[in-house]
């Protein structure tokens, strides 16, 4: 039987091991650019299998530090394997049969102590590992009360006792553990039986080690930041070295940027750019048209894939937002001075349409009927409180216009969706423009009941942008330095 070190070996290289095949399969499996992808521009370059396996490797590793840096809820989690899967079978297998040689050797007469004192041994070893420079005293006590030539002594002399041993463990364990491991703690000091308590010790002392690691990635977090730009961009740089076509799309993206501010800006035909096409300004409204993506049919660029999914999430985010400033624009503007002073009013309607846009992007989702369902609670709302307060009972006129109303939201070419709309895209592109000067943009009209989410929804999008800003720059800015200008025939250079 092997040693229970076996069992907790690396754990924490473990851990970070699944966080980044869960993190690479969730956001970079079905989106990492692929040797194939794009157009075939270029001649094909063979490439060997070692440089293939590299490459995936740097890409998987580049999404880990990504996803560190950008994810401000990311954590080491403890590695969980599927229940009923071959490794949870085997692992619990051998684990039961360890702890039930173990019971029998400390039911032996007289006692055997060989795996218990080898647990001790592994014990002492993790507390030690949780100490920090000004634990001294601590690192001093273990080493006394966990001495392990002076308990192999005991154990020989018929001296040693583990109960005892343990309840110090817990105790030193109940000292290092963070708050939330309090309840755990608790918990252990309840069992009284040698063998249980072992094993619970070593169940906690693993969730301990998770916890340690988040505070340390939290502590270092703010430092890493220049190091994993520069680690992200030299091994994107790379992964562009050896893969063909690895900028197609992002080519194609900053391309349509730059031609529809020119057409926005009617010089088409003019020889030097104006202000908007700054590369600041063209990188800045090229994010914001990840926020309109077809994500169905529009290959997403390169050097955002790891990130389509948070941009898919903010653009549904963006999408019921402007549902949902819509419905109260019209409530407000059909009603009138009527709720206007009424406390709570707009936040209790705001409270019911936010409940019924919630699975709005789900496949069973119909808006033709959430919308209907809308205007006829709303129609009840209202009425109930504008007859509470004294005010004229809502009329059915009034109510078939309100209802008429918030169900031609959703027609294309809507007025009040389209304003919505374009007032939500001009605040978040102006949250990206104000990060230069750190001061908030002012609050267009009509997204007061909407402020909040808004604001929050501009912070995550402005912090996710920027990052990506910082990695990628370089490669936009070449990109563009070789964009043919107005009139130009596109280059022939590969």
């Amino acid at each position: 039987m092997s040693k229970e070190a076996d069992r907790f070996e690396g754990e924490e290289d473990k851990a970070l091991k699944d966080v980044s095949e869960e993190t690479t399969t969730k956001r970079t499996r079905a989106n990492t650019p692929s040797p194939n992808r794009g157009n075939t521009a270029s001649p094909p370059r063979f490439v060997s299998l070692e440089e293939l396996m590299e490459t995936a490797k740097g890409v998987t590793n580049m999404a880990l530090a990504h996803e560190i840096m950008v994810n401000q809820d990311w954590q080491v989690k403890p590695a969980e394997l599927p229940e009923g899967s071959l490794e949870h079978i085997v692992k619990e297998t051998m684990h039961k049969a360890f702890w039930d040689c173990l019971e029998t050797q400390l039911k032996e007469d007289p006692p055997s102590y060989e795996h218990a004192i080898k647990l001790l041994g592994e014990i002492k070893e993790t507390l030690q590992s949780f100490l920090l420079l000004g634990h001294g005293r601590l690192h001093s006590r273990i080493e006394e009360v966990l001495d392990l030539p002076l308990i192999q002594q005991q154990a020989e002399n018929g001296a040693l006792d583990i109960g005892q041993l343990s309840q110090f463990i817990v105790e030193m364990m109940g000292s290092l553990c963070a708050p939330l491991r309090d309840q755990d703690i608790r918990k252990l000091k309840q069992i009284t039986e040698i063998v249980p308590l072992l094993k619970a010790i070593f169940s906690v002392l693993d969730l301990m080690k998770v916890d340690m690691a988040n505070f340390a990635l939290n502590s270092i977090k703010p430092h890493l930041m220049h190091q994993s730009v520069e680690y992200e961009r030299n091994k994107f740089q790379e992964f562009v070295e050896k893969q063909p076509n690895a900028l197609d799309y992002t080519e194609k993206w900053l391309e349509e940027t730059v031609k529809s501010l020119r057409e926005t800006d009617g010089c088409a035909a003019a020889s030097s750019g104006p202000p908007s096409l700054l590369p600041l300004n063209v990188h800045n409204h090229a994010y914001l048209r990840l926020l309109k993506w077809d994500h169905a049919s529009d290959p997403f660029p390169e050097t955002v894939l790891m990130d389509q999914v948070r941009f898919l999430e903010m653009q549904q985010e963006v999408e019921r937002l402007v549902l949902l400033s819509s419905v109260l624009l019209i409530v407000y503007t059909t009603t009138g001075e009527a709720i206007s002073g009424l406390p709570g009013l707009m936040e209790t309607l705001k409270n019911t349409v936010s409940v019924i846009f919630t699975e709005m992007h789900t496949p069973s989702f119909s808006m033709e009927e959430a919308l209907a369902t809308i205007g006829e609670k709303l129609c009840v709302d209202l009425s109930h409180c504008l007859s509470q307060h004294g005010f004229p009972p809502f009329s059915a006129e009034r109510k078939s216009t309100l209802k008429g109303q918030i169900s031609a939201i959703n027609q294309p070419d809507n007025t009040v969706h389209k304003l919505m709309d374009s007032r939500i895209q001009s605040y978040l592109l102006a949250s990206l423009e104000s990060n230069q000067h750190m001061t908030p943009p002012p609050l267009p009209g009509g997204l007061a009941p909407v402020s909040r989410e808004l604001k929050e929804l501009s912070v995550r999008f402005s912090r996710l942008v920027n990052y990506n800003k910082l990695v990628f720059s370089p490669f936009y800015l070449k990109i563009l330095q070789n964009m043919p200008a107005p009139g130009e025939s596109p280059s022939t250079e590969t």
